[in-house]
């Protein structure tokens, strides 16, 4: 005997149901199933997971469905970590770039099943950007000189959209298909530490770390900014997944001390005035045999990630220790962490990659790159990033130009 609820409740009870649980109402009867399959329900957990899916309609991504979205999406984060060595094509590239040649991509849409997928990424070059297609190894777009020297870069690779930050503290917003700048902004009158780039539920915002302030220009109207009194910072990673977790990394001095601060940051509203506050969340200091960390980054967990010359490592918010992966005799270079992957980039070139256990707060080594050049490793690694279909090295072979590595990700099943 089928029990048919009414729907109005029956949907107020799965909206609090995560992907998992939805597909196991589904199976119950075909009344569950149409209301389980809710487009409403899937755009849901789709915007809690990507904050970037309340910028944009399904027909802009070739689906019918929010459901379909979610599992294609969660196919292509997760492809990299079912993957092999074998299944990655390498390609490399000289570019006539400077040292402070920082690559950020800008492709849209990642891997796919019909093997259409495309990434590239944008790179600043004195007073030019450009974007380059990683599959082809060409560029694709370059914007006109600039009177100033370009110092900071970040993207919105959803929007294609890039952010400039010059040496005359000028912030400017470009679409990656046009010559002429979208919109910007003079007369910040401070020296830019970090330059990031975020979704909210709002829109789109613009972080700029300058000392120990944080702006958060929106849409290049006035700024609203609030000070954060952690002297000395290092890094700052803001949460993903999240839109008001920030955690910054700042160094005690003169004991050389690295600390960690997590900070909520909170919009609120007095008359017609919007001001931001940051409350301090948790905080803790390595022990002093723990080395000094040189690069951060933190999950949804809420799990640290930290590099130092010759060790991973990986604590709480309040400092307790999950886990240590050794790389002594070899060093560390660089670090990226996303919410899917973890990636140490090694002395030799190669890459190790890591994924989130679903279940837990613990990383699972997947595999190794290495370096398809080794005897041509001469340079030091930049920066080390991914997306969905690709992960790129940028290496600086000074007097030699600049060389881009990729590994292209062909599993397309």
């Amino acid at each position: 005997m089928e029990i048919h609820l009414p729907s109005v409740p029956m949907m107020e009870i799965l909206s609090y149901l995560d992907a998992y649980s939805l597909l196991q109402a589904a199976q119950v009867n075909k009344n569950w199933n149409e209301l389980a399959s809710s487009d409403v329900l899937w755009r849901k957990l789709c915007q809690k997971r990507w904050l970037y899916c309340y910028m944009f309609t399904l027909p802009l991504h070739g689906l019918e469905t929010w459901k379909q979205f979610f599992f294609n999406k969660t196919w292509q984060e997760h492809a990299k970590t079912r993957a092999k060595p074998e299944d990655f094509t390498y390609k490399e590239f000289p570019m006539e770039f400077e040292f402070r040649a920082h690559p950020w991509y800008i492709s849209r849409h990642g891997l796919t099943r019909n093997g259409q997928g495309k990434s590239a990424v944008c790179m600043t070059s004195m007073n030019r950007i450009s974007t380059w297609d990683i599959h082809e190894g060409a560029m694709t777009w370059e914007s006109p000189k600039q009177p100033s020297y370009i110092v900071w870069m970040t993207t919105l690779p959803e929007m294609q959209i890039a952010v400039t930050i010059d040496m005359q503290s000028t912030i400017k917003l470009w679409d990656c298909h046009n010559k002429e700048v979208l919109a910007s902004k003079t007369g910040l009158f401070f020296s830019c530490k970090l330059l990031q780039s975020e979704f909210t539920k709002d829109g789109p915002i613009v972080l700029v770390f300058y000392m120990s302030s944080l702006l958060r220009p929106s849409e290049f109207s006035a700024p609203v900014s609030t000070v954060l009194e952690v002297p000395l910072i290092r890094k700052v990673f803001w949460t993903p997944r999240r839109e008001d977790r920030i955690t910054l990394m700042s160094l005690i001095l003169p004991e050389n001390i690295t600390k960690f601060d997590t900070f909520d940051m909170k919009l609120e509203g007095i008359g017609n005035k919007v001001t931001i506050q940051g409350y301090l969340t948790a905080s803790f200091s390595l022990a002093e045999d723990e080395g000094t960390p040189d690069h951060f980054g933190v999950s949804d967990k809420d799990v640290i990630v930290c590099s130092t010359r010759f060790s991973l490592l990986l604590f709480d918010i309040n400092g307790l220790r999950l886990q240590t992966f050794h790389y002594c005799p070899e060093e560390i270079w660089r670090l990226w962490v996303d919410p899917v992957h973890v990636i140490v980039t090694c002395d030799a070139g190669s890459l190790d990659i890591y994924a989130w256990e679903k279940r837990s707060l613990l990383l699972r080594k997947c595999y190794r790159l290495r370096n398809r050049n080794y005897q041509q490793m001469s340079g030091y690694i930049i920066k080390t990033l991914c997306d969905d279909m690709s992960i790129i090295s940028v290496a600086n072979n000074s007097p030699k130009p600049c060389c881009l590595m990729a590994y292209t990700l062909n599993v397309c099943s």
